[in-house]
């Protein structure tokens, strides 16, 4: 079968609820994948930041391979001889007490939220039914009805109602507006220390730090969502660390998985994490056997190779490299580590541009119509991130 026999069957079997890159990928390896026509392409999306280790990483896939032959699900009814070790090795490489595993970004933000209502009512004496989390404008949380009631994107939103009640939304890089939306019912603040999917927008200097100190001045949690920007993607192993503001309760995904199956979790310290107890929350898949052993190679790759650094140094490298070239339509250029962005004049579309890029041998993605996002794995080369550069100024100099 071709490249379009595979398409035609995802446009005749599928819901259309999502517009890829018409683009097949049938193999990969670190940071390069291939079509079933064996055309090779430099992969600078990681699956929305869940390949930072890169495709088929040799060790997490032994991992892998090594637990199914020993067993793969035993459901939360049961102890395994993985998921302690697991939980041990996430909270040291966080700096957290405790960890609660799930499956997906958009469970971890669901638990996150219960964790934040339910301390609200327990710890800080809010009546039930009252508490108010406070989110921002252009978030991007998941995909379930709670999170997208947080959002302000009509595509997510529109005829999804009613909507969860309870959130209050404000401008996002206005710490001065999340103070002023505090009410007594406020028990919690979440934000993206960078909002991924609104284009990789990174907020101020001190923003972050600015939150945190609100927060605690005010006895409100404050969530940090680091799923697409956690696990060393900008250049720290989480982003909130480029201003110090430790968060109370951080959700976590994507890269948790090595690529290989989703993950996701929560950490929290003990005072947080306590609210949970037996039967308020679970999930038949999280913190599987081999979930935990694929999350703890996933693990070893980021520390064992040193990601965040490569991140830092290769991304400040890209960027530097993305001014030099020479297209008067692009506007700004922005990001941190190796999660990056280059907006458009508004008004231009950027679709295009993302097909000459893959006709040129890379892929990427638009977001918000004029804004293309370049986030490759986190173990590509220099020499790799140079022949990233030679094929972006061959397609955008030719822009006109």
């Amino acid at each position: 079968m071709k490249s379009q026999d595979y398409i035609a069957l995802d446009e005749r079997y599928g819901a259309h609820n999502y517009h890829p890159l018409p683009v097949v990928i049938s193999w990969a390896e670190g940071c390069r994948v291939k079509d079933p026509e064996g055309r090779s392409y430099l992969d600078f999306l990681s699956a929305y930041s869940a390949v930072n280790q890169g495709h088929r990483h040799p060790k997490i896939v032994k991992a892998a391979k090594d637990q199914l032959d020993l067993s793969t699900l035993t459901s939360r009814a049961f102890h395994n001889d993985k998921m302690g070790l697991f939980l041990k090795k996430l909270c040291e490489f966080t700096g957290y007490e405790n960890a609660l595993p799930m499956n997906t970004g958009a469970e971890a933000v669901e638990t996150a939220l219960k964790a934040a209502r339910r301390w609200g009512v327990e710890v800080k004496g809010v009546e039930n039914g009252r508490q108010e989390i406070i989110c921002v404008d252009d978030n991007f949380h998941g995909r379930t009805i709670a999170v997208i009631s947080m959002s302000s994107d009509p595509d997510a939103t529109v005829n999804y109602g009613p909507y969860v009640p309870g959130f209050r939304r404000v401008p996002y890089a206005d710490a001065q507006a999340i103070e002023k939306a505090i009410t007594p019912n406020t028990v919690a603040v979440i934000i993206e220390p960078i909002q991924g999917e609104a284009g990789v927008f990174v907020p101020p200097v001190g923003y972050l730090k600015a939150v945190r100190e609100i927060c605690t001045k005010n006895h409100v949690l404050f969530i940090c969502d680091e799923i697409q920007t956690g696990f060393c993607r900008t250049g720290k192993r989480f982003a909130w660390e480029h201003e110090e503001a430790r968060p109370d309760i951080m959700c976590l995904g994507k890269a948790l998985g090595g690529g290989i199956m989703p993950i996701s979790a929560i950490v929290a310290d003990h005072e947080v994490m306590k609210v949970f107890t037996p039967g308020t929350h679970g999930s038949t898949f999280g913190g599987n056997p081999l979930a935990s052993a694929i999350g703890m190679a996933a693990l070893e790759v980021l520390v064992d190779e040193k990601l965040d650094e490569n991140a830092e140094r290769l991304g400040q490298l890209f960027r530097s490299e993305l001014a030099k070239i020479a297209c008067p339509r692009v506007t700004e250029i922005r990001g941190k580590g190796l999660l990056n962005a280059v907006v458009f004049e508004k008004g231009f579309e950027a679709w295009n541009v993302c097909i000459s890029l893959r006709d040129a041998g890379l892929l990427a993605k638009q977001t918000h119509g004029n804004i293309i996002r370049f986030a490759p794995p986190l173990v590509i080369t220099e020499a790799e991130i140079k022949e990233a550069i030679a094929i972006i100024k061959g397609v955008f100099e030719k822009i006109a």
